[in-house]
């Protein structure tokens, strides 16, 4: 899992107030908007350190260059990389020294995998042969917790090795009862941007607390690329944190948190579908709030409520 604390940053058009939690659970308290509403990428945001932006377009400009120019890419996925290679391998250490969220995060999780696989698979995929691909896995905490229980197969895909190494050791036979029918298969040290699967391979691809890390044409393409390895019926889970408005950028580990409007416009550009949304529940209030959003490549059939109340995205100060 690719998170960590940040400084407590001011700003005019954010104040942003932390008691040190990860990106991917952080919250803003306070923003105050200035301009009328636009969209999503036209919205302004700002960065860790309290420095405003006029939109994305601008932020990126600056972090990557025009047109993605390739060093600069380079160096803002080296720089992300380098600062979870200094983090400890310990679910204490990928939560950001918030270990203590992580029985309700599974638990959410799991609330939110349990329905979508007793309404895409009918019988709750009990009697199917399910593979999933664990994106961004860390240390396998996911994938132990909760995947491994669900799907026969499950594939790691993780860039930081040391992470990868702890995952191998977490569940491997001596220290994780597995069964032949439900196993840890692939462990992959490769970064989401540099990742293709192999077509037809999964029934769910599982995204969380990770996909920060890509820029937007690289969130863009990695999806395009990665809707081809689902199989008949299959989707996407993606669980994130949310910036109340526009999107908040963390100059130490190179990731950017965006709103959920900001999601919606790339999941259009992806060509991907909103099949489900859930709130995640039970996190401390000062922290951000965290979405789970299933995506399909198919219009879905049957009608989901997934807008959140027009509050949620107002601003307004977390007591």
């Amino acid at each position: 899992m690719w998170i960590r604390p940040i400084p407590k940053a001011v700003s005019q058009q954010y104040t942003i107030i932390t008691q040190s939690p990860p990106p991917y659970l952080r919250n803003s308290v306070k923003r105050t908007i200035t301009k009328a509403r636009l969209t999503a990428i036209e919205a302004a945001g700002s960065d860790s350190d309290g420095r405003e932006f006029k939109n994305a377009q601008e932020m990126w400009r600056e972090q990557i260059g025009d047109e993605g120019d390739d060093p600069k890419k380079i160096q803002w996925y080296r720089e992300g990389v380098a600062y979870w290679e200094g983090v400890e391998a310990s679910v204490d250490g990928v939560l950001g020294g918030f270990g203590q969220v992580n029985d309700a995060d599974i638990k959410g999780s799991e609330a939110f995998l349990n329905s979508l696989l007793h309404e895409r698979f009918g019988d709750g995929g009990r009697n199917q042969h399910l593979v999933a691909l664990d994106c961004g896995s860390g240390i396998g905490r996911i994938t132990k917790n909760l995947l491994i229980r669900y799907f026969n197969e499950v594939d790691l895909l993780e860039p930081v090795s040391h992470f990868l190494d702890a995952a191998r050791e977490n569940l491997s036979q001596e220290h994780f009862v597995a069964s032949d029918v439900h196993k840890a298969t692939n462990f992959y040290c490769v970064p989401l941007q540099e990742f293709t699967p192999e077509a037809g391979s999964y029934n769910v691809i599982w995204i969380q607390w990770c996909i920060g890390h890509l820029t937007d044409d690289d969130f863009i393409s990695f999806f395009k690329r990665a809707k081809v390895g689902l199989k008949p019926g299959g989707f996407f889970i993606l669980k994130e944190n949310i910036a109340r408005n526009g999107f908040v950028l963390d100059n130490e580990d190179r990731s950017i948190t965006r709103s959920d409007l900001y999601f919606k416009d790339l999941f259009r550009q992806c060509g991907l579908h909103l099949y489900k949304m859930k709130d995640q529940k039970g996190l401390p209030e000062e922290l951000f709030a965290v979405k789970m959003y299933a995506l399909t490549t198919e219009v879905p059939k049957k009608v989901h409520k997934t807008r959140s109340k027009v509050q949620a995205n107002r601003p307004g100060i977390i007591k």
